[in-house]
């Protein structure tokens, strides 16, 4: 795997949209000359959206905040409708699995794209047909094998091969995971142009040249689930998900005795992984939400051993993976909402001797894009919407409404049938 230029394609834009576990929110960009991304804008659901541990739990919710989330990026960059989006798929219980596909041409020829979706979609079947339970998220191919001699890189236009065999590492997770966001879209007049696993999104956002030589892990800090993934020797060899985020530092603090909005409050901005000496003392007096006319008053202290309590917690499942691949990887990087907290790169460098740093997407970009968009927050959306134009690069006669149409098309006719039914006397 290596990074390339984003090729311009399709004229309407790239549409990302990620169902969180407050909100669904959408990012749209399009190709910039440069082969950078240029962010149109980026548009929230005012609903929750439903998501427990990165499955989906109430379908309406979701729908509901897929369609308000569109539809104010459409009036934001002023597009008359946005109909398809990419879309990334992680949470718990999402692990890595290895399967091969191969093919036998007889004779020496071109191998066609064709071909080749043609053999990810066999290792979707074969992993999903022996373990009804899981849904596979994504397909990474690792190793091409042509006439049996192996490569990193995709077959070129130029070579020829009778036997081809593909390695690939797939992204496993629950079958409700996939199938609770297929049913949010199914109540919509949206669709997914295409699922990507989240941490292939980020690391693609993430990751260089380098890191993909030498090797690199990411750890994403979201708000109810924490990952690690490694990527190493030319493929994923680790995908670890903690069932625990930011937002239960931030229920750790609400049991202070404070609401929950002072509570993240409290968290973003004073809170800390690591205590500062000399602060602890420090103390704030915030509104008891269940007496009005008393307030709750709270040492820097004690706060920060609440947060590192509960990081403790979070991290400890992840430390001997860590040590484990250390001498695979470069770097480390932090990534998610939860990864802002104050201190918590030189927390985790405390427990390994592999550079921590912050990741950061702002090398896709564009340099006219807000400061803001360059948030790890908003990594997984950058990522999925690489990942959609290296989609539409490889399928650039592709019509992204095809899909749409087909699917309407079909309820139509499926509506149809079942007023036939009604009407028709059946026969006794």
């Amino acid at each position: 795997m290596a990074r390339k230029k984003i090729e311009s394609t399709l004229p309407h834009p790239l549409v990302a949209t990620e169902l969180g576990s407050h909100s669904v929110r959408s990012m749209a960009a399009e190709n910039a000359d440069n082969g950078l991304l240029r962010i149109l804008g980026v548009e929230q659901s005012s609903r929750n959206c439903s998501v427990e541990r990165g499955v989906v739990t109430s379908t309406s919710d979701a729908s509901y905040g897929i369609n308000e989330s569109l539809r104010l990026l459409a009036n934001r960059i002023n597009h008359p409708m946005l109909t398809n989006t990419f879309v990334p798929l992680g949470g718990r219980m999402m692990k890595l699995a290895e399967v091969a596909s191969r093919r036998n041409q007889v004779h020496k020829r071109e191998i066609p794209d064709e071909l080749l979706d043609e053999m990810d979609a066999e290792c979707k079947k074969k992993i999903e047909l022996h373990n009804t339970h899981v849904a596979v998220l994504a397909a990474i191919p690792y190793c091409y094998v042509l006439d049996g001699v192996p490569q990193a890189n995709p077959p070129s236009t130029e070579q020829r091969a009778a036997k081809i065999e593909v390695k690939y590492v797939v992204f496993v997770g629950p079958k409700e995971l996939e199938q609770k966001v297929m049913d949010s879209f199914i109540r919509t007049p949206k669709h997914m142009e295409r699922t990507y696993a989240r941490p292939d999104a980020l690391m693609c956002a993430l990751a260089s040249d380098d890191d993909f030589q030498e090797g690199c892990a990411i750890l994403d800090m979201g708000a109810q689930t924490t990952t690690l993934t490694v990527f190493s020797k030319g493929k994923y060899v680790l995908n670890r998900v903690v069932d625990q985020g930011g937002f239960d530092i931030t229920r750790d603090i609400q049991q202070m005795g404070i609401g929950a909005k002072h509570a993240e409050v409290l968290k973003c901005k004073y809170g800390s992984a690591l205590l500062q000496p000399g602060t602890e003392n420090q103390c704030f007096r915030l509104p008891n939400p269940t007496c009005e006319w008393e307030s709750v008053v709270i040492r820097r202290g004690d706060l920060i051993a609440t947060i590192e309590a509960r990081l403790q917690q979070i991290m400890a499942p992840l430390w001997s993976d860590l040590r484990t691949y250390e001498n695979q990887i470069r770097t480390i990087y932090l990534t998610g909402g939860a990864a802002l907290l104050n201190g918590m790169v030189e927390y985790i460098q405390q427990f390994t001797s592999v550079p921590v740093a912050l990741g950061s997407h702002a090398g896709w970009l564009t340099e006219d894009t807000p400061v803001e968009m360059r948030s790890p927050a908003y990594s997984a959306l950058v990522g999925t919407l690489i990942l959609g134009a290296f989609h539409r690069e490889k399928h650039p006669d592709a019509e992204p409404m095809h899909d749409l149409r087909k699917q309407l098309e079909k309820f139509k006719k499926t509506a149809q049938t079942s007023l036939l039914d009604i009407f028709t006397e059946q026969p006794q």
